[in-house]
């Protein structure tokens, strides 16, 4: 199997996987998820679950992700990102809801990813994902 397609946002969520709090119980640390991550999981699930197969993949994966984030200033328009948030950590939070929309089984099968991160008008992700038997390097 393989598809492309383009996720659009008011305004780009930026919060990671990472974001985590913390509080103190019996002198044991306690970890929990910020809300700003569960609102950023949940705007994830509405945009991506219309576009979910009907059964997750067992096969490898390779996927491409192209995070354009919203942002006024023309000049930066197509210009490389190099702010927070990073893309490894925006990407697991993005991975961990493809699981949970059912693209796959669990995301250590995507065996190739390649993300990129700019600036764009509009608050714009592109996913292509795709089934592969080997990896090409």
């Amino acid at each position: 199997m393989k598809d492309q397609f383009y996720l659009h946002f008011d305004t780009m969520p930026k919060s990671t996987a990472q974001m985590k709090g913390v509080y103190v119980r019996n002198g044991k640390p306690r970890f929990y998820e910020k809300s700003s991550v569960e609102v950023a999981k949940n705007q994830f699930y509405a945009a991506l679950k219309p576009y979910a197969p009907k059964y997750p993949t067992s096969a490898p994966v390779k996927l491409t992700i192209w995070f354009a984030f919203d942002v006024k200033d023309k000049k930066k328009w197509g210009k490389p990102k190099t702010s927070r948030p990073d893309t490894d950590n925006y990407l697991k939070l993005f991975k961990d809801v493809m699981t949970i929309c059912g693209f796959w089984l669990d995301d250590a099968q995507v065996v190739d990813e390649r993300v990129y991160k700019t600036y764009a008008e509009k608050a714009t992700i592109m996913v292509k994902w795709e089934e592969i038997s080997e990896v090409n390097i």
